[in-house]
């Protein structure tokens, strides 16, 4: 369904960005005991009953996987005449969450909207007794940027009536029922249809949170009114340090003052913390103010805040001088708002309640991790925090800035939430998301939104990530749907690397964006941790295929698997005990990041009785250094981005004595390879290190290492890694139906811990030498010694 203007688009051009409101009178007799009703838009709807929200939807997918949402609204139904009002918006242009279809006739090329409601034996659905309003109070200004994919909500509140919840006043007319118009498509009206296919049930449960209010505020003083920007983060920025030379105090949450003329002032707002979702606030201010607002990660008196990186999400809204009440449509991370407050004639101006509606997924069950440490304990409920911010309607890289579903960084996301909720749906959903390969086989580096519609190039890398998420369904759910279909996706992942292979056996010059992680790593030439990446993911997938009984596909991988072997040794430094990174015209390179090392373990690659020189050479701060080739300094640095495009390098650490750490993101990794060779305490000492982020009251990780984003969900390791490593819980088999407990024995006085499995939860606490375990499935605890012993569910 449609607007009658929208209906004459056709063939693959997009319509420009639109918001529309439809609207449809039900009439009930009697109170039904249940309401349920579905639906879905094409692009993102908010629906109203009676003038009340009851949801928003429907979540990121592929437009020909188009989802839909299920509510019970009949709580919210009365006798007699009931409202029902849908907001629908088209964005037109693929942006960070969201990508147009093909166009085919009536659909796919403007916005659409699918309603239906069960009552009994009766059903209300959208059909053409429904009228539309086009909404043009709401508009977006041009997307600028690799950084603004966000939309930018600009609501001149002047074009739409108070009361336009309700549904009771406006300029309807009659909606347009879409019917289809390509071959064979005989006229239909109702799903499926092309280019959405089968509509499909939503995968993931509700988004939700608390109500987040500032804890504090400043305000400027009163200026004459400037020309205004068109943007209203251009606007912001262009006069904020300008309205802000003197600041004062202000209540949080509320900023008053009476204008003697036109006039502009500048107020700040922090929230004390990361959040993300809804900004919500109610004014009163003569007709024409306009609210101008840029959401802020970093004080803007930092590099972070300024810099050509720095997040361009805001909003502005134009008062109409009775009613004002914004409830924002899109989502935004932020920790301070910069708001700009321009008053067009004498009068009073009054803002108040400013909150932000968090509308995260939330984890959910009674998982936890105590120590006598609270060092561990706050590392802990960070990663949680980090995470939760950075899972919306699937796992975005971070709320404050682009908002992407990036491939490879929900891989740490996802080992958070198998290890702290009993909410296995989004790890599910990451898979199946992501599940959306090119022709060539390999996957986009951002699924669903600008990166994927371009279809332009990708980094190989994230897709071996993704493996290793399909790794971690098969250890901790061993759903076999979610196996089944995405292992033929898998298999084409790791062929696509195969024309790359030497005759040796080892990858070498992997075009695209090759990104493994953010530190200073060497990739090219022939590269010992391509190479050995993909081993571990060849393992991964072998044990997957022999879950599912296909030893077939078991045996390739182990056969490729098997003939790297002999060729990755030419990467082993014997002098040094370690493998290096690459090795460029036949020549060994010097570098032998920590990266290379803990990858030459996990990938099994690397012989058992070299494991302890590897860790030594990994493990020892003497050796640290740490570098990217991109960021520092509290920000990215463009000119090292320029110099590392053009393949200019500085390497100003040396190399044959000197080893550059993980970033955060791929610092699992190196945990991995730690436990694997029994040092726990090294996986401890390790994740302290991540406490250099909750300085001056953050509560959540940051990207990289003295830069990036202050809320980046790859950088959550130390979370997992308090339960695998420390607490020492894992599943011993396929779908947790057995669990393997190994605790970090004497490395803390005292730990309790949760996690869940899918038959309950495990806890276990360790105090000396000693652990308690209560399980719902059989497990084998190691003792402080090694010795195993297995038990029956229940404790021991």
């Amino acid at each position: 369904m449609a607007s009658t203007k929208d209906r004459m688009a056709t063939g693959a051009r997009n319509a420009p960005f639109s918001r529309h409101l439809y609207r449809s009178t039900l009439t009930i007799d009697s109170l039904p005991e249940t309401a349920p009703l579905r639906l879905t838009a094409d692009s993102r709807y908010v629906l109203y009953v009676n003038g009340e929200e009851v949801g928003r939807g429907p979540v990121r997918s592929q437009p020909r996987k188009l989802h839909y949402d299920t509510y019970d609204v009949a709580s919210l139904l009365r006798e007699g005449s009931n409202q029902v009002v849908v907001l629908v918006t088209y964005f037109g242009s693929a942006n960070s969450f969201w990508q147009p279809a093909v166009g085919t006739g009536n659909f796919g090329s403007v916005g659409v909207l699918a309603l239906e409601m069960q009552l009994g034996h009766r059903w209300f659905v959208s059909g053409d007794d429904w009228e539309v309003e086009p909404a043009t109070a709401w508009s977006e200004p041009p997307r600028k940027g690799f950084a603004g994919g966000v939309p930018v909500e600009v609501f001149d509140a002047r074009l739409l009536e108070p009361e336009w919840k309700e549904g009771t006043a406006g300029n309807w007319s009659a909606a347009h029922v879409q019917p289809v118009v390509h071959l064979s498509g005989l006229g239909a009206t109702r799903p499926p249809t092309d280019p959405f296919g089968a509509l499909l049930p939503r995968p993931i449960g509700a988004c939700g949170g608390e109500e987040v209010a500032p804890v504090a505020a400043s305000i400027g003083n009163s200026m004459p009114p400037a020309a205004m920007a068109e943007d209203p983060i251009d606007n912001v920025r262009t006069h904020w340090h300008g309205l802000t030379s003197t600041m004062g105090p202000a209540q949080p949450g509320e900023v008053s003052f009476v204008a003697t003329g036109p006039a502009t002032r500048a107020a700040s707002f922090d929230f004390g913390r990361i959040v993300a979702g809804h900004t919500a606030f109610t004014l009163d201010a003569p007709s024409g103010t306009t609210i101008d607002i840029l959401y802020r990660e970093a004080a803007d008196t930092t590099p972070e805040a300024a810099g050509h990186h720095a997040p361009r999400t805001g909003a502005r809204y134009i008062a109409r001088g009775i009613g004002d009440t914004f409830v924002a449509q899109e989502i935004n991370g932020l920790r301070w708002i910069s708001m700009i407050i321009t008053v067009p004639a004498a009068g009073t101006v009054r803002l108040s309640e400013l909150r932000v509606r968090e509308y995260l997924s939330q984890p959910t069950g009674n998982s936890y991790f105590r120590s006598s440490d609270p060092e561990l304990d706050k590392l802990y409920l960070a990663g949680v925090r980090t995470v939760a911010l950075n899972s919306l309607d699937a796992y975005v890289d971070c709320p404050t800035r682009e908002q992407r579903s990036w491939v490879g960084d929900a891989v740490v996301h996802q080992m958070v939430n198998l290890t702290t909720s009993d909410d296995w749906r989004l790890p599910h959903w990451y898979i199946e998301l992501a599940n959306s390969p090119r022709p060539d086989g390999i996957l986009p580096m951002s699924v669903v939104g600008d990166l994927e519609h371009g279809q332009g190039f990708t980094i190989p890398e994230w897709s071996l990530y993704w493996i290793h998420g399909l790794h971690n369904i098969y250890r901790y759910s061993a759903d076999r749907a979610t196996l089944t279909a995405a292992t033929p996706t898998a298999r084409r992942i790791l062929e696509w690397f195969v024309p790359y292979l030497t005759d040796a056996g080892v990858l070498a010059n992997l075009p695209e964006w090759t990104l493994t992680d953010w530190s200073s790593i060497f990739l090219n030439g022939k590269s010992s941790i391509h190479t050995a990446f993909w081993a571990a993911e060849l393992r991964e997938y072998a044990e997957i295929a022999e879950f599912l009984g296909n030893a077939g596909e078991a045996s390739w991988a182990h056969a490729m698997h098997a003939k790297i072997r002999a060729g990755y040794e030419a990467f082993w430094d014997e002098k040094r005990g370690t493998y290096i990174d690459h090795i460029v015209d036949e020549e060994p390179q010097p570098a032998a990041s920590q990266i290379a090392g803990a990858l030459a373990i996990i990938s099994g690659l690397a012989p058992s009785h070299r494991t302890a020189r590897i860790i030594d050479w990994i493990s020892d701060p003497a050796r640290h250094v740490t570098r990217s080739w991109i960021g520092g300094n509290g920000t990215y640095d463009e000119e090292k981005i320029a110099r590392q495009i053009k393949g200019d390098r500085q390497v100003d650490w040396n190399p044959e004595t000197q080893s550059v750490v993980a970033q955060p993101f791929a610092s699992f990794l190196v945990h991995d390879a730690y436990a694997e060779a029994g040092r726990p305490d090294l996986v401890l000492g390790s994740i302290r290190r991540w406490s250099t982020f909750l300085q001056d009251g953050w509560d959540t990780f940051g990207e990289c290492w003295g830069w990036g984003t202050p809320a980046h969900g790859w950088s959550s390791t130390p979370t997992r890694d308090l339960i695998q490593h420390i607490a020492g819980v894992n599943p011993a088999e396929p779908g947790f139906t057995r669990a393997k407990i190994s605790p970090a024995y004497g490395a803390i006085d005292r730990l309790e811990a949760s996690t869940p499995t899918p038959y309950g939860n495990i806890e276990i606490s360790v105090a000396d030498n000693h652990a308690i375990v209560t399980s719902p499935v059989p497990f084998t605890l190691f003792d402080v010694d090694g010795r195993a012993t297995n038990y029956p569910p229940g404790q021991a």
